[in-house]
């Protein structure tokens, strides 16, 4: 998806928390801690975010818990055009780019970028199939041979 996708598809913070809904738990809310199906609906005012309360183990969760989203407090619509420009990026984006692109500061920028770097590392299974490398050199520079 490009930059205007991402505007387009998710205008406001409810329809990235419904497109993560319905990717993580396909429109059936479900405990991280327990994977129980039985919870009682909230509304969470403050972050404009669906809360649940799991009637089995009696906590309450949101689709953010066990996600790089989990314990932030800047908009999902952020995340997904920072998402969107590291992964577009040909050559990756700088954290000072990042910060002057999303309005935020050059830590938290820093800090989306080592989240999303972690994700990519842990699913290395995407990379397996064929990848599109551009402009990339494999040997380096070429050497003289001396032949004592």
């Amino acid at each position: 998806m490009n930059i205007v996708e991402i505007y387009e598809k998710f205008p406001k913070q409810s329809d990235c928390i419904e497109f993560l809904e319905t990717i993580k738990w396909e429109n059936q809310p479900t405990c991280p801690y327990c994977s129980s199906k039985q919870h009682t609906s909230r509304k969470d005012g403050k972050y404009n975010m669906n809360r649940y309360h799991c009637n089995t183990c009696n906590t309450d969760y949101t689709v953010l818990i066990g996600t790089i989203f989990q314990n932030t407090k800047l908009q999902l619509q952020k995340w997904f055009l920072a998402i969107c420009l590291i992964l577009n990026g040909e050559k990756g984006i700088s954290s000072r780019q990042l910060s002057r692109d999303l309005k935020v500061t050059k830590d938290t920028a820093c800090l989306i970028q080592l989240r999303v770097r972690e994700v990519m590392k842990q699913n290395h299974e995407l990379l397996l199939d064929i990848v599109e490398m551009g402009e990339t050199c494999i040997n380096g520079k070429q050497r003289k041979n001396k032949i004592s």
